[in-house]
């Protein structure tokens, strides 16, 4: 399996000048990325202040003038400092643009408490309004400035340039289902340059390097369009991985989490400031809140979500009813129209109502505009049969014959979804959710996915602005049940956001 020495230099010395690529580009954007960042707050400090006719500031508790642009120059480093806090300079923060979004928001809402706290020692009268403004503008400035730069840096890892190298640990059916997930998702970047196959000894219960099958090494090969090296494992393993110019092992399987292989594994991996990635499955309970406590020596773990407290389940209806009510309000001007042409296609029911399953498998009925022919539910499964979509949680189709002229228009702005705020109002579903899925849809899911049923169903949610009809069935389930593990108010309004940009692009809408 292993092979050879002269191939193990090259990798190396391949993967040493890559290391330092890396670092180079590391150092530059975030240096860009700050600069950048320091001169949008100043930006919207500018547009509002001189918009506003500002002059400088006073400080009546220690009788001193500030400069307009001396205190915009503070303010944007409180903006830094807050931004580095919460993590959004984090070297994996930037291939995520749901986390890098709701870090933002996580971040200028400290900004603006710290400012106001400054404000209130310095006692400088500025208007709640003039710092709202500014902050609202650098976070709008910020996040157009992160998607320039976003783009620019996932078009380049997805060319296999500024990535980390990694080498995958597993049983080879978990290596392989790594590298799948890895070709798949190259903005995560993790560029493997070696695998190690390993497994548990039964009699020892040790790690243990194990012989990959035949065809291992050509698997790879197709999933990842290239060789990859294979590292034995063995005691020095670490050592070997660092001098290779890996800067992360990634663990699929085999060893248990909190085992002591996993441990001492852990542990000697960071000794080489190795970082360690672990491949889980979707319902795994690292987001959850732990509290470790050691009783007469037993060490006992408590495990929760705390966004399902009853607190945060209050916080989240209140969330609803408000977005709701506004919503219901502002698009009356859209749907009185909408309904007007629906009626006159050809004279059905404005409205379309479907059972639905919701929260703990709770039937209700949805309401849409209609977009589709009077009997398009009884066309269903002869389109479904012969677009080979039998079975399939989620039968989307281009060119659906069964949609109307004014419902291909609804649809294409997601116009048809405006009555579902009165399913939310009447506490069926969340304005932000996994899709509500048909009763013949839940009684096929599995136990993974079933998860989904924990929470209401949404207006919109990750399926919808990740890409809607365009994901593939596994995507649209993973993205449902890690949503049920790390939902959060502040997530939801990122959603909110990012709705309103697939919405315009028409990403996936069909």
């Amino acid at each position: 399996m292993f092979q050879g020495g002269s191939a193990e230099t090259n990798l190396s010395e391949t993967s040493r000048n890559r290391v330092l690529s890396v670092a180079y580009w590391r150092f530059f954007v975030n240096a860009l990325l700050i600069l950048c960042d320091m001169a949008s707050f100043i930006a919207a400090s500018a547009i509002i202040y001189v918009w506003q006719g500002g002059e400088a500031l006073y400080s009546s508790r220690f009788h001193f003038h500030i400069g307009l642009w001396l205190y915009a120059l503070a303010c944007s480093l409180i903006w830094i400092y807050c931004l580095h806090s919460v993590g959004v300079y984090h070297r994996h923060v930037m291939g995520d643009g749901y986390q890098l979004n709701a870090l933002l928001v996580k971040g200028t809402f400290f900004t603006g408490l710290m400012i106001c706290a400054i404000d209130s020692i310095l006692d400088v009268y500025i208007p709640l309004l003039h710092t709202g403004l500014v902050l609202l503008c650098a976070f709008l400035i910020t996040m157009l400035e992160r998607l320039i730069i976003r783009q620019f840096v996932l078009s380049s890892r997805e060319k296999g340039a500024y990535s980390y190298g990694t080498v995958v640990v597993g049983s080879p059916e978990g290596i392989a289902q790594a590298l799948e997930f890895l070709s798949q998702k190259r903005q995560l970047n993790y560029h493997a340059i070696a695998v190690c196959p390993i497994g548990v000894n039964e009699r020892t219960g040790l790690v243990e390097a194990v012989v990959a099958p035949a065809d291992f090494k050509e698997r790879i090969r197709k999933i990842s369009g290239r060789d990859i090296f294979m590292l034995p494992y063995c005691r020095n393993f670490a050592e070997r991985a660092a001098s290779m110019g890996a800067q992360t092992v990634m663990v699929t399987d085999v060893m248990q989490r909190f085992s002591d292989n996993f441990n001492t594994f852990v542990l000697n991996m960071e000794t080489m400031n190795l970082e360690i990635a672990v491949v889980t499955s979707a319902v795994d309970v690292s987001g959850h809140e732990t509290n470790i406590r050691v009783i007469q020596g037993t060490t006992v773990m408590t495990i929760s979500l705390p966004q399902y407290s009853p607190w945060d389940m209050c916080k989240k209806r209140v969330f609803d009813v408000l977005v709701s009510l506004f919503a219901v309000i502002v698009t009356a001007i859209v749907t009185v129209p909408i309904a007007i042409a629906i009626k006159l296609t050809d004279g059905g029911p404005i409205f379309y109502t479907q059972t639905r399953v919701g929260r703990r498998d709770k039937p209700f009925k949805m309401i849409k505009f209609r977009s589709m022919v009077v009997n398009a539910d009884k066309m269903k499964a002869e389109l479904a049969k012969e677009t080979g979509q039998d079975g399939r949680f989620i039968f989307k189709m281009k060119d659906d014959p069964r949609v109307t002229k004014v419902g291909k228009f609804i649809r294409k702005f997601s116009i048809d979804e405006f009555p579902q705020f009165l399913n939310v109002l009447k506490g069926d579903m969340s304005v932000v959710g996994p899709r509500p899925p048909l009763p013949e849809e839940v009684a096929q899911y599995n136990q993974t996915y079933a998860t989904r049923m924990l929470v209401k169903p949404g207006i919109t949610g990750p399926w919808q602005v990740s890409g809607r009809s365009n994901l593939s069935k596994e995507e649209s389930e993973s993205l449902d049940v890690s949503y049920v593990q790390s939902w959060s108010v502040l997530g939801d309004i990122v959603l909110l956001f990012r709705t309103v940009g697939a919405v315009i692009t028409h990403k996936g809408a069909y």
